[in-house]
């Protein structure tokens, strides 16, 4: 009896041993096909039916009105500055000033964006929520770059070389005629080399987008976790009338 109990363990023992060495499924293929969506397809009743009260609030929301412009404001309506990238880069400032101050303890000294990053106009009338996700589609955020002095003539090697109508607030460049440089300060003031200087921007250009690589050479980087899009709308809820000017702070001599 004892024995063909250990004969019975064996065999169970030797059992379990080849089920743990059974080797395991692997994917072997994988296969897609493409479903084209097109008016073939019929709505579903129910599925409207669920959706359509978050759909109304949602629309009731964008569509809010927030703020007026007299007029349209675009990035096309100036050679180097324009009513559309005045706006932003000045929004950009007054909006993450507190935020980064309150941080930090520092202040912002200037702000650079780029122009290509500006996706909408914004017409003449009421102006949205809706209009902001036009504007920034995308989900770029505000971050502080703190950058020598030294660097930051690279970035106005780069607005002079590239010469587009890239947003600026907080710093005027000046060029000659013929395009070249004639002077850039900040807040007034020639840039010193020794200096560190905090630059607001988008962390899109930080990583090196529209090819700013010298923000690469920053000391610092601060996120501030501020979408860009949200940094708008929270601007046009606090005013009544929108109405920026081309003036001259990024201009070319004639």
């Amino acid at each position: 009896m004892v024995l063909r109990i250990k004969h019975f363990v064996v065999f169970i023992t030797i059992g379990c041993l080849f089920s743990c060495n059974e080797k395991q499924p692997k994917l072997s293929q994988i296969v897609a096909s493409q479903v084209q969506i097109d008016s073939s397809f019929a709505t579903s009743d129910s599925v409207e039916a669920f959706l359509h009260p978050y759909s109304k609030r949602l629309n009731r929301v964008l569509d809010s009105t927030l703020a007026y412009a007299p007029k349209k404001i675009s990035k096309g309506d100036g050679e180097y500055n324009t009513t559309a990238g005045n706006l932003l880069a000045d929004i950009m400032l007054s909006e993450t000033q507190p935020i980064f101050e309150s941080r930090t303890g520092k202040d912002i000294d200037f702000v650079l964006f780029n122009h290509g990053g500006i996706r909408s106009i914004l017409s003449k009338g009421k102006v949205s929520a809706r209009n902001a996700y036009e504007v920034m589609p995308f989900e770029n955020t505000v971050a502080v770059v703190a950058l020598k002095g030294s660097s930051v003539h690279g970035l106005v090697s780069y607005l002079v070389r590239t010469k587009r109508a890239h947003p600026i607030s907080g710093m005027q460049v000046i060029l000659n005629r013929n395009g070249s440089l004639k002077s850039a300060t900040i807040q007034g003031k020639p840039i010193d080399d020794s200096r560190v200087y905090y630059v607001a921007t988008s962390n899109y250009l930080v990583s090196g987008g529209d090819n700013m690589i010298f923000f690469k050479e920053a000391l610092e980087v601060f996120e501030t976790d501020y979408k860009i899009r949200n940094m708008l709308i929270d601007y046009f809820g606090k005013v009544d009338t929108l109405n920026p000017k081309i003036d001259d702070r990024f201009v070319r001599l004639k």
